[in-house]
């Protein structure tokens, strides 16, 4: 019986691992339609939207499988409880990136009124996050949820920077505004990412210890 327990929380683990490739494939797909204009890809990035929910869904069902059929003893119920709450972060990260995508497919056949520089350093940030987060929970790696909550603050780091770049083109030329604000919002998506990514690695730590860090 805790054989076929320990296997089915085997798969939990990989579904997560599966999702998470899910929601990192949508950001590539979301940066690269952003950097290049790319209508196409943004149109796919939203469509991975729908896969990610399914996944949520199969995730979640499993887990009330396993809490409902096993009687998990104490670590394995925080294993099961942390991945409850982490899909909940991870369907909001491929929200977010579809989100991104339709502001992209907005900006499509205009040129930029600012260098795609920092926006895609701090999607390439925060995907680092999300990825290592979900390492860090299949691998138990403590050490590590605990570097990825420190690496937020590079985030928000590349954060004020667009946020002050785009103030300063508006205050140059009004006509920059509608624009601005559409790149200020995918900045902010890319910070949202990479806070969700910051609760990921916080139930992580969690799922290990017993110990959520806000407690």
């Amino acid at each position: 019986m805790r054989n076929r327990f320990e296997q089915e929380l085997e798969s939990l683990k990989n579904s997560l691992l599966e999702m998470g490739g899910l929601i990192e494939r949508a950001i590539e797909l979301a940066v690269l339609a952003l950097r290049n204009q790319d209508a196409a890809a943004a149109r796919r990035a939203v469509a991975f939207d729908q896969e990610i929910n399914e996944k949520e869904r199969a995730i979640e069902h499993l887990c009330l499988k396993l809490l409902l059929q096993q009687q998990p003893v104490a670590a394995d119920l925080r294993l099961i409880s942390a991945s409850l709450k982490m899909i909940t972060d991870m369907e909001r990260i491929g929200d977010q990136a579809a989100d991104i995508s339709e502001i992209t497919l907005r900006l499509t056949g205009r040129p930029y009124i600012k260098k795609m520089v920092h926006i895609p350093q701090m999607a390439a940030a925060s995907s680092k996050m999300v990825r290592q987060s979900i390492d860090a929970f299949v691998s138990g790696d403590l050490a590590l949820a605990g570097e990825i909550v420190r690496m937020d603050d590079e985030v928000d780091r590349l954060f004020c920077v667009v946020r002050d770049d785009l103030v300063r083109l508006i205050r140059e030329d009004a006509q920059n505004g509608e624009q601005a604000m559409d790149l200020l919002m995918v900045a902010k998506y890319f910070e949202r990412i990479g806070d969700h990514a910051v609760n990921l690695a916080e139930w992580v730590i969690f799922s290990i210890t017993g110990h959520h860090p806000k407690d």
